[in-house]
């Protein structure tokens, strides 16, 4: 059930090896050996099934604490099957949403994020997610905890901005008694706490550096000494998960991550889209939200409003610099406001104030109007056009219409008969008090 394997031998690679295991027995745990360690062979031997990467030479003490973490995962593994099996069609939810791993979209760009974390999660390779904040690299982390052979323990979450620098330590590894003021009892750690399971470091660069170096010391050694404890107390038996929404590099670059700790965890790198990136899952996202809110909020008696062709593509038009959180709240919004039944077009869409689509994206001739014949697509790209150029040269003069006009270069009236056509109010088109 454990195989030690090298890269390089001397009748067959150690890759095609591996993979006549993989296809023999997925379940196999096979650590991979090389002393001619590269980026290259570790991610390729990981994408093939490894469950570890290691460079030689290695002590014995190491080889020992990661063949009784091998031999851990195996007994984990029997206990999981059946959740592993459950947790294999995890596809039928939404990716945001507030609970569960379950993941929806359809774009290629988000199906090679779920590609990816499936083929990482059978093994027990560190994961680096990153991605701008709302995308779902929490949710990405709990799909490839459930279809993990951890699956049956803990999956904890280590949210490192929201921890005080003081109490990081203590909350991390724990603390014996008299350690400081207050620590008036042994305290198991969140790291300890998560044994045999998944622990996850959202926001890495926000951890203190003295953390960061502690943290390291525990990855590389797989022992964890608590605070104020004078000898090492428990082995950590986890499976690191980490990300952060910042750029790496400029945090590497002003020193608030520590390079080897980077390199440690970024064994096998997932980076997440933002939503503008892979406009094919708004549509189904606002779906999905909408039934989930529409129930929460106004039961099951009432049917729920529906979207017009002309909102889902203003929807689709917007930057969405929230990502899919943003897109959520919008939806929730819209559940609470608006009646049952109601038909939601572009003006029902209930975007807040400073975060208006940039007036290059409202004009993109969408889908839903290409599709159409060609004097009715013209037609409705036109009104999209006049509502939004009428809106932003209005806004831009400060809500007078005869310096709007000026600007134009239209006369008053002509701003006028735009406001009838498209049924819009004088009132509508004035900036909101602050």
């Amino acid at each position: 059930e454990i195989i030690l394997l090298d890269l390089y031998m001397r009748d067959v690679s150690g890759m095609d090896l591996l993979k006549a295991v993989m296809e023999k027995d997925q379940e196999c745990v096979v650590i991979m050996m090389t002393g001619k360690p590269s980026v290259e062979t570790s991610l390729e031997a990981l994408r093939l099934g490894a469950w570890d990467y290691v460079p030689k030479p290695f002590s014995a003490t190491h080889l020992h604490i990661l063949m009784g973490r091998a031999a851990h995962t195996i007994v984990i593994s029997r206990e999981s099957s059946k959740q592993r099996e459950s947790a294999g069609s995890a596809l039928g939810g939404a990716l945001g949403g507030g609970t569960g791993s379950s993941i929806l979209g359809q774009s290629a760009a988000l199906r090679q994020v779920i590609d990816m974390a499936r083929r990482v999660a059978r093994t027990d390779a560190t994961v680096f997610l990153s991605g701008e904040s709302g995308t779902g690299k929490e949710l990405i982390a709990q799909f490839i905890h459930q279809n993990s052979r951890r699956s049956s323990r803990s999956m904890v979450c280590i949210n490192c901005a929201a921890i005080p620098d003081n109490l990081v330590e203590s909350e991390m590894f724990g603390h014996v008694a008299g350690a400081f003021t207050g620590a008036v009892r042994d305290k198991k750690g969140l790291m300890e706490v998560a044994s045999g399971g998944t622990l996850f470091l959202d926001e890495l660069t926000e951890m203190p550096m003295p953390t960061q170096a502690k943290l390291l010391r525990v990855i590389q050694d797989g022992v964890i000494r608590r605070v104020g404890s004078t000898k090492t107390d428990v082995v950590a038996e986890v499976r690191f998960i980490a990300s952060t929404n910042e750029d790496v590099a400029e945090a590497l670059k002003e020193k608030r991550l520590r390079k080897d700790l980077y390199y440690r965890l970024r064994v096998f790198p997932i980076h997440i889209p933002p939503l503008r990136e892979r406009p094919d899952d708004i549509e189904m996202l606002a779906e999905a939200f909408l039934d989930e809110f529409w129930t929460r909020h106004r039961g099951k008696q009432l049917d729920r409003p529906v979207f017009t062709p002309e909102g889902l593509a203003s929807l689709r038009a917007r930057p969405w610099l929230g990502n899919v959180r943003e897109l959520r709240n919008i939806i929730e919004c819209i559940a609470v406001l608006r009646s049952p039944g109601q038909s939601l077009g572009p003006d029902d869409l209930p975007f807040f104030e400073g975060d208006e689509a940039p007036l290059e994206t409202t004009f993109v001739p969408m889908l839903s109007h290409l599709n159409k014949g060609y004097h009715e697509a013209r037609e409705l790209i036109l009104a999209d056009f006049e509502r939004a150029y009428l809106k932003h040269a209005v806004k831009q003069a400060g809500g007078n219409i005869s310096n709007a006009a000026r600007h134009a270069g239209v006369d008053r009236t002509t701003l006028y008969r735009l406001m009838e056509k498209h049924g819009t109010r004088r009132n509508d088109l004035l900036p909101e008090p602050d």
